[in-house]
């Protein structure tokens, strides 16, 4: 299964990751359809070296027409950032039925502090790092989209309930 097998390769290659999006709340039992995998990575250069290392491994390759590399150059993220207003650095998995894997590269919450605050959470022999309910509620607020008012409540649902 591509999620696992995802998790795996982020977890050999020691990865600093959190998953966000909807995949984090169906990991927290919020029912949610999602066609994509969210990660908020530590953009460190170790950490993304790293994260290219287990892209390459599973077959992910950028959707844009650039090299995967590109990714770990700072000038060229804030470029795209600044020029294409890029949010996500998207990767293509080789089976069309996978999901993309969408790599956060101007997060609303800084990832020392979320990392510091992630819920880790085992499935079967895998442990996957999860941002907590609040950097998820802090990530969804002021987007504007119904899917994210939506999945705040369920987020607060969960955090009143004790469940996060």
């Amino acid at each position: 299964m591509f999620y696992l097998d995802l998790f795996a390769a982020l977890e050999r290659e020691r990865v600093r990751y959190l998953v966000v999006g909807g995949l984090a709340l169906n990991i927290l039992g919020v029912e949610r359809s999602t066609m994509d995998v969210d990660l908020m990575v530590a953009l460190d250069a170790d950490n993304v070296r790293a994260l290219i290392r287990a892209a390459r491994e599973l077959g992910l390759a950028p959707v844009m027409p650039v090299a995967i590399d590109d990714l770990a150059d700072p000038d060229q993220v804030a470029k795209w950032i600044r020029e294409k207003n890029m949010v996500a650095f998207a990767l293509r998995p080789p089976l069309p039925a996978d999901p993309t894997v969408d790599i956060l590269v101007q997060p609303k919450v800084d990832f020392e502090s979320a990392w510091r605050r992630r819920l880790d959470k085992d499935l079967g022999s895998l442990r996957v790092s999860l941002a907590s309910a609040q950097d998820l509620i802090a990530m969804k607020t002021g987007t504007g989209r119904q899917s994210d008012e939506s999945d705040i409540a369920a987020l607060q649902r969960l955090r009143e309930l004790g469940l996060e």
